[in-house]
């Protein structure tokens, strides 16, 4: 009685697969008509209200120890300006810590040292882009000397990619629409959607200079954001009959 109980249980356990099988099999849609696959794209156009932007010190000492110092109290003075600018800790991060020596190279001589180069620089995130340009004059005045950004982004781009999405879903379906009467046939359904991938575009490098002096005037620093696209590409699968 036992073996014939063990041998009904390994039966049952055996068929349960196979039904598994059979079952999502059957949610496959069958396709009674054409299938038409097309891509689709939606795009909205977003104004950058992020800037990352690096900025540093580099000094040049006889020693290595009087390069790191010197570049240590000029740091300080630039991390302190910015936070009286209003920085937020969270938005400074330390990008590059470098102390390289310096050389003169003579023809037929070997090189000579002549000192030590000792780099700090921190990427900063300016949210309120108005501002970021008085913000760097007043790096520059610090003792800030290396600047390169601003790389122009969004901070948060998902409600905008959500608008790019449902713009994708409409391109698909009018698409769709004009395949069919185009081969005289209808739209039946949607057989399948994906998303290939939303476009995140790059930062927008833009050249920033530091302050340029004219005479008795001080150009101050300007950023213009302009506009970023962002791009929501899908796949989807229709049927025509």
């Amino acid at each position: 009685m036992r073996k014939t109980l063990l041998t009904a249980v390994a039966l049952s356990a055996a068929v349960l697969p196979a039904a598994a099988i059979a079952q999502s099999v059957a949610t496959v849609p069958v396709l009674s008509g054409t299938r038409l696959d097309i891509n689709a794209s939606g795009e909205v156009t977003r104004v950058p209200d992020l800037a990352i932007i690096s900025a540093g010190v580099q000094t040049l000492q006889p020693t290595a120890t009087a390069a790191i110092e010197e570049n240590a109290t000029r740091m300080e003075r630039v991390r302190a300006a910015l936070k009286r600018a209003g920085i937020a800790d969270k938005d400074i991060q330390t990008s590059t810590i470098n102390l390289n020596p310096e050389y003169r190279y003579g023809e037929n001589q070997p090189p000579r040292l002549t000192g030590y180069r000792a780099t700090n620089t921190v990427n900063v995130k300016f949210r309120d882009l108005k501002r970021s340009g008085a913000i760097l004059d007043a790096l520059v005045a610090e003792g800030a000397n290396q600047i390169n950004g601003p790389s122009l982004t969004i901070d948060k781009p998902e409600a905008a990619y959500d608008e790019a999405r449902a713009k994708a879903v409409a391109v698909g379906q009018a698409r769709a629409e004009l395949y069919a009467r185009a081969l005289g046939k209808r739209v039946v359904r949607l057989l399948s959607v994906s998303e290939s991938g939303a476009y995140v575009p790059p930062p927008m490098p833009y050249a920033a200079d530091a302050i340029q002096v004219t005479g008795a005037r001080v150009a101050k620093t300007e950023i213009d954001p302009g506009t970023q696209q962002l791009q929501v590409n899908l796949s989807m699968s229709f049927e025509l009959q």
